[in-house]
C-alpha cells in the first residue's frame, strides 16, 4: 500500500522549536504539548463527538479526527500537534472487533488466548488501517505550517495486554498468566505486534507524521527482567525499522514507559531520540543516568493542573529547573520537551491548561535570557 505523500503539498513549518528540541537543537525557549491535548477536557472536543456519534465514529472519519486534532493548536500556543487515534487501530485491524461502550473503555470481542488464536494472527493489511493515513495527511495540510505533527501507536507489549485481556484490565492477570506459563506464545504476539507498529508508523510517517512516538504505557506493570524481554526489546524491534528520515527531514523517534524510571539506564540504550518520562522520575537524575544523547520529555503531575494558575506556574517552574540549563550552543546537546506525566485528565479546567503553557513559555525564554 502506498502512503506516501509529496513533501510539496504540504506548508513550510513556521515553528520547528519542538522538532529541534527532539533532535537535541538548542531553542529559544522550551516547547510543550500535551498527551491527551485532543481530548475530553475541551468543550469543543466534547461538541465534536457527540456529532460523531461514538469514539470510533470519532477515529474512523477524516473530517472529524482533523478537527479535534486542530481544536488544542487553535485554543492554546503549543508546540505540537498529535493525531487523533487510539493505539488499539493495530489489533482492530488484525480482525479483533474493537468496540467502545459508554463509560467502559475499549474492549475486543476476540481475544487472544490460546495457540489457534495466536496461530491466527498476522501483520494486518495496512489497507484497513487507511483512515488513520488519510487523517495524518488531512491534519498535516489543515495544521498550514503551523506546528509539527506527531503519530504514534501504542507499544507491542501495551497493545498484546489488550489483545490478551480483551479489554483494559487492573492486575493483568491473563497476560500475565501466557508470560510465565506459554512465553512462547507471547512472543510470538509481541513479534507480530512489533513488525505491525513498524510498518504502521511508517505508513503515518509517509502521510506526513513529522515524529512519531511509541506508548508503552503498561511497561511499568511488568516484573524486572520480564520488561527488558517482553517489553523493551519489542520496542527496539520497532524502533529498528522505522525510517530516520522522509521528504529530506529528520523524523524524530519518542519512546514512552508510563512506570519505566527503574529502567531508565537500559532505555537510554534504545535507539529513539527522546525518552519520555512521567511524574515519579526526577529530570536531573534522568538525564545523568540516561547521558545527553537523548532528549527528554516530560513530566508533570496531570493532577497539578488542578490547582491555582498560581500554584501551577510553581510547579512548572520547578520541572524546568529540574531538568536545568538548556542548551544554547551549535550542534547539539541537552534538551527538554514539556509535558504531563501522563494524559491531560478530562476534569481538567481549559483556562489551567493555558496557564501552564503560558509559564512554561515564559519561564523558559528567562532560563535561557
Amino acid at each position: 500500500m502506498n502512503t506516501s505523500v509529496s513533501s510539496s503539498a504540504f506548508a513550510p513549518l513556521k515553528n520547528d522549536t519542538f522538532i529541534r528540541a527532539c533532535l537535541r537543537q538548542a531553542t529559544d525557549y522550551t516547547p510543550i504539548w500535551l498527551m491527551r491535548q485532543a481530548g475530553r477536557f475541551l468543550p469543543e472536543y466534547r461538541a465534536t463527538r457527540a456529532k460523531a456519534g461514538s469514539f470510533m465514529g470519532l477515529a474512523t472519519n477524516v473530517d472529524y479526527a482533523t478537527e479535534v486534532s486542530l481544536q488544542p493548536v487553535e485554543r492554546f500556543p503549543i508546540d505540537a500537534a498529535i493525531l487523533f487515534s487510539d493505539i488499539l487501530t493495530v489489533p482492530d485491524a488484525m480482525g479483533l472487533g474493537l468496540s467502545f461502550a459508554l463509560g467502559e473503555g475499549p474492549r475486543f470481542a476476540h481475544p487472544v488466548r490460546d495457540e489457534v488464536a495466536v496461530a491466527q494472527l498476522a501483520v494486518p493489511d495496512m489497507d484497513r488501517l487507511r483512515y488513520v493515513f488519510d487523517a495524518v495527511t488531512s491534519i498535516r495540510k489543515a495544521l498550514n505550517g503551523k506546528v509539527p505533527l506527531i503519530g504514534f501507536s501504542g507499544s507491542p507489549w501495551t497493545l498484546a495486554c489488550y489483545m490478551v485481556e480483551g479489554a483494559g484490565s487492573d492486575d493483568y492477570r491473563l497476560v500475565k498468566t501466557m508470560l510465565y506459563a506459554r512465553p512462547d506464545l507471547l512472543h510470538r504476539i509481541l513479534q507480530i505486534n512489533a513488525d505491525s507498529v513498524a510498518q504502521y508508523l511508517n505508513a503515518q510517517i509517509e502521510a506526513g507524521a513529522q515524529a512519531v512516538m511509541i506508548f508503552d504505557s503498561w511497561g511499568g506493570v511488568l516484573a524486572d527482567g520480564a520488561f527488558q524481554q517482553f517489553s523493551l526489546a519489542y520496542t527496539q524491534r520497532v524502533l529498528a525499522q522505522l525510517k530516520r528520515e522522509h521528504a529530506g527531514a529528520r523524523i524524530p523517534r519518542i519512546v514512552f514507559t508510563k512506570g519505566g524510571g527503574l529502567w531508565l539506564k537500559e532505555m537510554g540504550a534504545l535507539d529513539c531520540d527522546v525518552l519520555g518520562l512521567d511524574w515519579t522520575v526526577n529530570l536531573a537524575k534522568a538525564r545523568a543516568m540516561v547521558g545527553d544523547s537523548k532528549a527528554l520529555q516530560g513530566n508533570l503531575d496531570p493532577n497539578v493542573l488542578f490547582a491555582s494558575p498560581a500554584q501551577i506556574e510553581v510547579e512548572a517552574i520547578k520541572v524546568l529547573s529540574s531538568f536545568g540549563t538548556p542548551y544554547a550552543g551549535e550542534g547539539t546537546g541537552p534538551t527538554h520537551i514539556f509535558n504531563l506525566g501522563h494524559g491531560v485528565s478530562q476534569h481538567t479546567p481549559t483556562e489551567h491548561v493555558a496557564a501552564l503553557v503560558q509559564a512554561v513559555h515564559a519561564h523558559s525564554r528567562k532560563m535561557r535570557s
